[in-house]
């Protein structure tokens, strides 16, 4: 008997409250953590943080796309593939830790606060980040999306509660990392402890060779993928003061938080466009990732909205006035969720129809736009110009990815163009007129971009479905049926 599975609405549902709550609470933690540390200590810590996450990436390498890729397939061992993912991944996190704690000694060799907060942080994070994933690997494969949720959320109220204590008691720098660390690995203890609670899986089970087929696309586009939105605070730190990374790092750390949702959602599609691909249904593959794209483009533009219209209120608000200097940047960084929802999504089209490859070319194009962009910007128009290349390297990225797939008509032309059209053109009317009422040109361009679900004939179409299915209204509709037939005999 085939195990019942939930169905993209109810995963998104549960992926969708988890990651909102979990993404409010490590705004929260940022924001704690802001409040007792200087801009100077703020800046090392989010250079150290994007060491930290490119470092937690190495020790995936891709591998959490292939369990899915795997999974999808009807003769799947869940057993043997699981297994064989976390051997693999307990050799990769000892490899990233090896060699990322190498170069940052050759790189920072002269600074040695830096070295010794990169061990507080990264060591405890790393670990807790591997662990966490090979849980939400597993529930993502088994389509219980519920439990990946639970995860998330205990680890960011450990994260808030840890970081708490590092308040209250006025700990230095050093042990304010390791518990920011220590956070995702307690985190990590959870989320083992609901797998095996699930299944139990056994190291003498025969490795599953089909795990290392085609691996090196996923973990180059992988790589690829977490280092774009890294390599700004690594750049910057060779063009500005620690200090001006900090106002970056504030600015940038809330988007980032929030671009968790769209990606949690790409996650609900992917498993069943893997199976549709599998099953050979083009069509069906295209239409739904369609709906992906208009789903996580509405999702992205409904994000970036209150932090482009109220940045001052909400760094005012969260951070207080030392830090309103981050204010225009976090006003500008907000698009940068409206080009990579969408981008997310394309990409996701690409890698579930075994064109991983392109994806790989796409998205080295944008980490070296990156690199370039990062550099020369910030060094002509300091912080300014850093915030700008970081919307103008999501938006080659999402450029790229819409050129390289094999059905960018149908995307361009059904979702990406019509969606930031109206975005934009909303955006350039509301700040034409309201733009010294923030709070009123953010209702207007709310009601504006809520609009697109009217006007979409298929998010009516799909709204009509779900709201026949609500018991009251069912109740109703039997209800008015049989009066009327009553009334005709």
């Amino acid at each position: 008997m085939q195990e019942k599975r939930n169905s993209i609405m109810k995963n998104v549902f549960h992926l969708f409250y988890s990651t909102a709550l979990s993404s409010m609470m490590n705004a929260a933690a940022l924001i704690v953590l802001a409040s007792f540390i200087n801009k100077g200590v703020y800046g090392k810590f989010s250079v150290v943080l994007a060491f930290a996450m490119i470092m937690a990436y190495m020790a995936e390498a891709g591998l959490n796309q292939i369990v899915l890729r795997e999974g999808a397939k009807k003769e799947a061992s869940v057993t043997a593939i699981m297994a064989s993912f976390i051997k693999l991944r307990l050799l990769l996190t000892a490899f990233s830790l090896l060699i990322g704690f190498l170069l940052i000694h050759w790189w920072y060799q002269g600074d040695k606060e830096f070295i010794i907060l990169s061990y507080a942080l990264i060591l405890p994070l790393v670990i807790g980040i591997s662990m966490q994933s090979i849980s939400i690997t597993y529930f993502q494969m088994k389509e219980k999306m519920q439990y990946s949720g639970y995860i998330r959320i205990v680890s960011s109220i450990l994260l808030i509660a840890f970081i708490m204590v590092g308040k209250w008691f006025a700990i230095n720098a050093i042990v304010v990392f390791f518990l920011y660390g220590s956070a995702y690995m307690a985190a990590g203890c959870f989320g083992i402890y609901l797998t095996m609670r699930d299944q139990v899986f056994s190291f003498k089970t025969p490795f599953y060779k089909e795990i290392r087929k085609n691996w090196l696309p996923f973990m180059v586009t992988g790589f690829l993928f977490i280092l774009l939105p890294q390599i700004g605070p690594i750049i910057l730190e060779h063009t500005l003061s620690w200090s001006e990374i900090g106002y970056f790092a504030v600015a940038y750390r809330i988007p980032q938080a929030l671009q968790q949702v769209p990606f949690i959602i790409a996650g609900a599609f992917y498993p069943v466009l893997f199976r549709l691909f599998e099953a050979g249904d083009h069509q069906g593959h295209v239409n739904k990732s369609i709906t992906q794209v208009k789903l996580m483009g509405l999702v992205g533009m409904l994000a970036a909205l209150p932090f482009f219209h109220l940045s001052d209120i909400v760094i005012n608000l969260l951070f207080g006035e030392k830090w309103m200097g981050a204010s225009m940047l976090l006003k500008i960084l907000s698009l940068v969720m409206v080009f990579q929802g969408l981008s997310i999504a394309i990409g996701d089209g690409l890698t579930t129809r075994a064109l991983q490859k392109r994806r790989m070319t796409v998205q080295g194009m944008a980490v070296v736009s990156g690199l370039i962009l990062y550099t020369v910007c910030s060094k002509e128009y300091g912080l300014a110009g850093a915030a700008v290349a970081g919307v103008l390297v999501e938006g080659i990225l999402l450029i790229g990815l819409l050129c390289r797939h094999p059905d960018r008509a149908s995307l361009f032309k059904r979702a990406v163009f019509p969606y930031l059209t109206f975005f934009f053109v909303g955006l350039w009317l509301i700040e034409s007129f309201f733009s010294s009422v923030p709070l009123l040109a953010f209702v207007i361009h709310l009601a504006w971009v809520l609009s697109l679900i009217w006007l979409d004939k298929e998010w009516r179409r799909k709204g009509w479905g779900v709201w026949k299915e609500v018991p009251l209204f069912r109740k109703w509709k039997t209800k008015f049926r049989k009066e009327a037939h009553d009334g005709a005999s």
